[in-house]
């Protein structure tokens, strides 16, 4: 081997990587604390960052629909798209919480009123029984639910917790001051980012060409440009989706005259946006609010969540959401997964886009190396010729 000066770099470079690598090894927990306090020093930006992406989809298109052919003002024609946006957004979360707040407070007071009525009444349909099932007999005289003993251990329960929220009132008031403070510098960052965001683009390429050789640049723009159009799909066919299936509920349970048909069509739209199992979280709340009104209600419940849960993903889903993600079913299956055990509901909803972005360059790396390797499709492919 040529031991020239490029080649003793890389050498050098490959030590010292491997020196770095094995002492993180060996300091692991020093390693991932130092991270969590880089990472709570850029919360603020990655949040802001977030919030902008998040709320750029509907501003580009309200700019594009709007103020694409009129060219007067053109300098307000971004800071009235984003007001645009911004006030939507804010009509849409004010009338959530105005739906869903008198309603659940509502549902919460009928819940603790007809529970013990409930049970009485459950309990004297599994009498009716006995006479034909003795066992179930034997298996009600052992259920004994002292009412006045849950509520006392109720009141017990609300007690202690409230001595340890004054306990820790003053970090309780500090975290709660430290998240306001948080989230204003975010929502400022963001402004800055969406009303600014062609020139940090421009800056953000001329550093990567000029730190990077071109091919490298060009790669990553590539990359940067297909996470941009998979995440924005995928988040704005989410939301479609979901309002579509939260109105197909509240109409149908209305015409089905079933109860909780506002608040139930609304949790179902909330929920849906959690891929995958959001939509069966909000049938399970569902079935257990109309459960205590009338079980067969909440068996009806259950069946046309299922009917509208295969129209919803038989004809609604693929052509909102489409093969815009392009990730196979068993993939997102992971995702959701693996995404909810690390971050949550965060992570469900990051990871289905962020795989979708790594399959579809390790499908197109894959591709590239059967085509320079001259390989057939024949070799590899599952079709067989009839």
């Amino acid at each position: 081997m040529d031991l020239n000066k490029e080649t003793i770099k890389k050498i050098i470079f490959i030590l010292f990587s491997a020196i770095a690598f094995y002492c993180a090894l060996q300091n692991a927990s020093v390693v991932i604390a130092v991270f969590f306090h880089i990472l709570g020093l850029f919360m603020p930006f990655l949040l802001g960052g977030a919030i902008a992406f998040i709320l750029n989809i509907p501003m580009s298109r309200i700019e594009g629909l709007l103020f694409k052919k009129d060219e007067r003002f053109r300098s307000l024609h971004r800071p009235l798209a984003y007001l645009i946006t911004l006030l939507l957004t804010i009509g849409v979360l004010t009338l959530v919480i105005f739906v869903v707040a008198p309603e659940l407070g509502r549902t919460l007071r009928m819940l603790t009123d007809q529970i013990p009525d409930f049970i009485d009444s459950l309990q004297a349909q599994l009498q009716s029984l006995s006479s034909s099932l003795p066992e179930i007999q034997f298996w009600l005289t052992q259920i004994d639910i002292d009412w006045a003993a849950l509520t006392q251990k109720a009141i017990s329960l609300l007690q202690n917790s409230t001595t340890a929220l004054l306990g820790s009132g003053f970090g309780f008031a500090g975290r709660m001051i430290n998240g306001v403070v948080t989230f204003f510098v975010s929502f400022i960052f963001s402004i800055y980012l969406l009303l600014q965001k062609e020139r940090l683009a421009c800056q953000g390429k001329q550093v990567l060409y000029a730190l990077l050789p071109i091919a490298i640049a060009d790669r990553a723009l590539e990359v940067l440009a297909l996470a941009n159009t998979t995440f924005s799909r995928f988040f704005s066919g989410q939301c479609i989706e979901s309002v579509i299936l939260g109105s197909m509920f509240f109409l149908s349970m209305t015409l089905f005259q079933m109860p909780y048909a506002l608040l139930t069509g609304v949790l179902v739209a909330v929920t849906a946006l959690i891929p995958v199992v959001g939509a069966f979280i909000g049938c399970g709340v569902g079935a257990f609010l109309i459960v205590i009104v009338s079980p067969w209600k909440a068996l009806q419940f259950i069946i046309l969540f299922l009917v509208l849960q295969q129209v919803e993903g038989n004809l609604i889903y693929p052509h909102v959401v489409g093969n815009s993600v392009g990730l196979p079913s068993i993939w997102v299956l992971a995702a959701v997964t693996v995404g909810g055990k690390l971050l949550g509901i965060a992570g469900m909803l990051l990871f289905i886009p962020l795989c979708s972005v790594c399959y579809a360059l390790l499908r197109s790396y894959l591709k590239d190396r059967l085509k320079r390797r001259k390989i057939p499709p024949k070799k590899w492919s599952t079709q067989t010729k009839k």
